[in-house]
């Protein structure tokens, strides 16, 4: 018999549906195991379905060193607002924008003069 326990445990793994946690544990008969390599075959069969679906949710974060001499803006989407708002989502987020600003890129040298001149560069 398939518990909410086990079920909530499968989810905690994999951050994956309830409804989908609780099918492929009936499938492999309770086993975790089995379950999370199931729900990862599934998921790559679904990635492709969904490669055409517009990304128009997600979350735009900023960096500005200390000096305010150089920052990053960064931009991530995703499908839905519900994903946007998911703490770990979130810090996926934080996580990317922090390894950018650490990482000191440079940009092209219209961006850096726009930025010390204050004006937009003129192509």
């Amino acid at each position: 018999m398939i518990t909410a326990a086990i079920v909530k445990e499968l989810r905690d793994k994999t951050n994956a549906g309830m409804m989908d946690c609780k099918r492929v544990l009936t499938e492999t008969n309770g086993d975790i195991e089995a379950s999370i390599k199931l729900l990862r075959e599934r998921g790559i069969a679904k990635a492709g379905a969904k490669a055409d679906r517009a990304a128009n949710e997600g979350i735009i974060t900023a960096r500005v060193n200390e000096a305010a001499t150089t920052g990053i803006l960064l931009e991530i989407n995703c499908e839905t607002d519900f994903v946007s708002k998911n703490q770990n989502f979130q810090a996926f987020v934080k996580e990317v924008a922090d390894a950018l600003a650490a990482a000191n890129a440079s940009f092209p040298k219209t961006r850096t003069s726009r930025l010390s001149s204050g004006k937009w560069p003129t192509h």
